[in-house]
């Protein structure tokens, strides 16, 4: 269904407004391997029992990237739900102690976690091998797809990579999505914009080709522009790739824990259905 531009301009300002900044959204790597690091700070490899002591578990995140994490616009205060908040309570569950939510954007996160200011960061992250390098990663929960987003228009004019070449391609600054852009469409203009709504406008008022992003994302802005399509385009570097939660290095044993978590609701499909209900409270956020 078409909208009128007053209501468009009210789904995106509210985008924006929740903190559109993404992980997310995501950042590169096959399903993630079991945390394996070894020559961590004694603080860092003390951190099962150092949750269990103070009673909080503080998990980071970066707000705006539905279905993973966005803000309830539903809320009188700054309420974050989604997929990954859903994981996050339940691990907290498992440990037996209260969750504490840190907001922020993506860049800030990741260096809040190796800083040891969280003890875990979710927010629709991929293992990637730079990554790897400061911190630890779990077994992936969710396949994580990179397309192309284009014009509906446009869309029979893109069926290879090589059809990108010399056309302006978008994406989110500091992203995975960004580093595939730059191996993979490397005969095309890159335009990097903070956050993913800003990139969708850009791409309907023709100032962009195409916009590179994680298909689980992009169905949440497909809903209601019908004017723009996924393409058939495929990249090779986001195959299998599935997001993880990260940990400072050096803390098997709590990954231990993460990993049984993940595991648990993946076997009952609870995965599944946080994605189904936090698509479906995205679209009532953006009605709002």
């Amino acid at each position: 269904m078409m909208m009128n531009k007053g209501l468009m301009k009210k789904i995106f300002i509210g985008l924006v407004a929740a903190g559109a900044i993404a992980l997310a959204a995501g950042c590169g790597g096959g399903q993630a391997a079991k945390s394996g690091a070894a020559s961590a700070p004694k603080a860092q490899a003390d951190l099962l029992n150092t949750i269990k002591q103070k009673g909080v578990l503080t998990v980071g995140t970066a707000s705006g990237y539905p279905p993973y994490e966005f803000i309830d616009a539903s809320k009188k205060d700054k309420v974050i739900i989604g997929v990954d908040m859903e994981l996050a309570q339940k691990i907290a569950d498992k440990l037996g102690v209260k969750l504490e939510v840190a907001d922020s954007n993506f860049t800030a996160l990741l260096s809040s976690l190796t800083a040891g200011k969280v003890d875990m960061a979710i927010a629709g992250i991929n293992a990637t091998e730079e990554r790897k390098k400061s911190m630890d990663f779990s077994d992936g929960y969710l396949p994580a797809h990179e397309k192309i987003m284009v014009r509906k228009e446009d869309a029979g004019k893109y069926k290879t990579l090589a059809d990108f070449q010399g056309k302006i391609v978008g994406a989110q600054k500091a992203t995975t999505e960004e580093a595939i852009a730059q191996k993979e469409l490397k005969d095309s203009k890159l335009v990097l914009l903070d956050h993913v709504p800003d990139v969708v406008m850009e791409l309907k008022h023709g100032k962009v080709d195409g916009l590179v992003v994680q298909d689980i994302v992009a169905q949440q802005y497909l809903v209601f522009n019908d004017d723009l399509v996924l393409s058939d385009v495929n990249f090779a570097t986001s195959k299998d790739m599935y997001t993880v939660v990260a940990l400072p290095k050096g803390n098997p044993e709590l990954m231990k824990v993460v990993n049984e978590v993940i595991k648990e609701n993946t076997d009952n499909g609870n995965f599944e259905k946080w994605v189904q209900e936090a698509s479906k409270k995205a679209v009532e956020n953006a009605k709002q």
